[in-house]
């Protein structure tokens, strides 16, 4: 609603509006960006230090007015003070977060291989000197900035000379940052009602505001999700565009247990898969040193989302090799009349890019929510996770390395780790060397074969233990490993300075010896159960093994069901008449009698029984009492409980 006329603003209005102002502020950020973009500014804002050499505040806006760089609209265009401050932020972030690039291209550049597709040992260890955390850097973050400066070399005859020479200024966002204002620009409270806020900030009437007039205060209600607390603060939220609507990306703040680096007596282990994502299962640390497996595990599969992903990929490839093919034909020529078909294309790229990135999204959302409510259930106080960040996808061919390189991993972790702070729960990654490849219980090197139960499918998903014998899915052996590594080394957790993720870099071998899953003890009996001679005959029991209470009482007649007594397991379809109406003393019909000779000594096969003719009955040549329904003795031993 606008404040100053009271006219209620649609939708479409509301997402004009802040789309003006996003407008403005992603010019301003632009061009500050553009201005800086050099190895100088970004050395100087990266220090935390001014010329004076007082430190540089944290936020963004407000070191880069302490350093002098000011920014300004267009002219003839009149926005206040907290519009250029969420300009300064949204540049200020992007030139902080290119210092690390920088860095690592330069160490690169440093240190550049005689053969840029294969690098010795020696050259391995003089790149990662060279750059700063290289020692725990994944080898393909160096690969792919050695292929992209290698790119660079081809088309320019020559090196660039750092990474503001090797890629452009990247484009800024259009979005409002409303953290970098104040109640003079913004302001979100808690509504009446719960599960909303009220969100009150100035946007612009006209794409060029020419003066202040042209902004107005905006009331926007905000419909929060139930993951929120209710005693949760609420933070001034990041607002942006999407498919013609306004999006509000809301924090909030709220207290939660602190997590350990140190101290944990019952971990999950949660291995990486293929077709099956994630395989999970929790381990027990005794006070002896003894670790043992608290149940067999679980495995979260998403084969339906995995084959969806994938044909959505190849789909991907299709339209972008089409694209690629018309916009050699086309040679830039407006005129041409496969323009329109590549414009058409293009928009179809771009939404099955979308729905790639949904579906991901959606999919790691699930995994994350799966594995915390895993260690949630078995009351664990710290999630272990093997690190892949430095697998590459190849030598498996080509579908297979692609398949592997497009998993999701860094999204689950990243919001495994949001999930478990909530819970006071402790997410570690610990180094994935030979967690699928030695025996969970004794550390012997598995052999790896078909699974049993499927003996037509190639790999290698079962594991069999020489030593120990012990078998199993080569992903169940393999969260054992990680949990029993994980409870062992948690004495070398770290705090990564960089992500402030806790991770475990190294495995010592001492304490590598000792993560080992103890075995449970067997509950089977070894009692040798073979016969040794006859079988002994016992008397029958004079009752069935049943409550001797009298069943309740209920009417007689065909609607009845079926009286007390076991039902016979060895029939497979009722005998003879069995659609006639029976009565509980009826008996089933006995075979009839064969013609016999008295001359010759034979006897009648069977008896003639009374009743016989009434049809089929539920026990074989057995009368039936009548029951006594209607006047039920009494029962004095009817407390001493069923023995059935």
């Amino acid at each position: 609603m606008d404040e100053k006329t009271g006219e209620l603003l649609s939708a479409t209005v509301l997402a004009e509006r802040v789309g003006w102002c996003a407008a403005l502020v992603s010019d301003m950020a632009g061009a500050l960006t553009v201005e800086r973009w050099n190895t100088a500014d970004v050395d100087t804002l990266a220090s935390g230090e001014d010329a004076g050499g007082r430190k540089l505040p944290s936020n963004a806006w407000m070191a880069l007015r302490r350093l002098g760089w000011a920014v300004a609209p267009a002219e003839g265009v009149k926005v206040n003070d907290r519009i250029v401050r969420m300009a300064q932020e949204q540049a200020g972030r992007v030139l902080r977060s290119a210092k690390w690039r920088a860095d690592l291209t330069a160490g690169v550049l440093k240190t550049w291989p005689a053969d840029p597709s294969k690098r010795t040992t020696g050259e391995w260890d003089a790149v990662r000197e060279a750059v700063p955390g290289g020692q725990f850097l994944p080898s393909s973050v160096i690969k792919s900035r050695t292929r992209q400066i290698a790119a660079f070399t081809r088309k320019h005859g020559r090196m660039p000379v750092d990474v503001f020479e090797l890629e452009v200024a990247p484009r800024t966002a259009r979005m409002l940052l409303l953290s970098a204002c104040d109640g003079q620009q913004a302001a979100i409270e808690r509504a009446d009602e719960g599960g909303r806020a009220l969100l009150r900030l100035q946007l612009p009437t006209r794409p060029d505001p020419a003066s202040h007039k042209d902004w107005a205060w905006v009331a926007c209600p905000v419909s929060l999700p139930p993951t929120i607390p209710a005693a949760a603060m609420l933070h001034l939220p990041t607002l942006r565009i999407y498919q013609g609507n306004v999006r509000a990306d809301l924090a909030y703040t709220h207290a939660v247990p602190k997590t350990q680096r140190t101290g944990h007596t019952i971990a999950l282990g949660v291995d990486w898969g293929l077709n099956t994502l994630l395989s999970a299962g929790a381990a027990r640390l005794h006070g002896d040193g003894q670790i043992t497996a608290l149940g067999s595990g679980g495995q979260f599969r998403a084969a339906g989302v995995l084959a969806k992903q994938h044909r959505l990929r190849r789909l991907s490839e299709h339209l972008h090799s089409k694209a690629d093919r018309y916009q050699r034909l086309t040679a830039g020529d407006e005129q041409h009349s496969l323009t329109a078909r590549h414009t058409v294309l293009s928009d179809e790229i771009r939404h099955v890019c979308d729905r790639r990135s949904h579906l991901n999204d959606a999919l790691a959302w699930a995994a994350a929510r799966w594995t915390v409510d895993q260690a949630i259930t078995a009351s664990a106080t710290v999630i272990y996770v093997e690190d892949l960040r430095s697998m590459e996808a190849k030598g498996m061919g080509r579908a297979m390395n692609t398949r592997l390189s497009q998993q999701v991993r860094g999204q689950i972790v990243d919001h495994m780790r949001h999930l478990a702070a909530e819970a006071g729960i402790a997410v570690v990654t610990v180094p994935a060397r030979n967690t699928s490849r030695h025996c969970p219980h004794c550390l012997t090197p598995l052999r790896h074969r078909k699974a049993p139960d499927r003996p037509t499918t190639p790999g290698w998903k079962w594991a069999l233990c020489p030593s120990c014998r012990w078998q199993g899915d080569r992903d169940q052996g393999a969260w054992r490993r990680i949990a029993a590594r994980g409870l062992t080394h948690q004495a070398k957790t770290v705090v990564d300075r960089t992500s402030s993720a806790m991770v475990i870099r190294t495995v010592v071998d001492t304490l590598e010896a000792r993560a080992v899953i103890t075995p449970a003890a067997d509950k089977t009996s070894r009692k040798d159960r073979s016969k040794a001679g006859s079988t002994q005959r016992h008397t029958a029991r004079p009752t069935p093994r049943r409550r001797r209470t009298p069943s309740p009482t209920r009417p007689t007649g065909p609607e009845g069901k079926r009286p007390e007594g076991h039902a016979h397991t060895d029939r497979t379809r009722l005998p003879r008449a069995a659609h006639r109406h029976q009565d509980v003393t009826t008996i089933s019909t006995p075979f009839p009698k064969l013609p016999v000779s008295r001359e010759r000594g034979e006897t009648p096969s069977r008896h003639q029984p009374r009743g016989a003719a009434l049809g089929a009955g539920f026990h074989l040549h057995a009368h039936a009492t009548p029951p006594r329904w209607e006047t039920p003795s009494p029962d004095t031993t009817s407390d001493t409980g069923s023995l059935s």
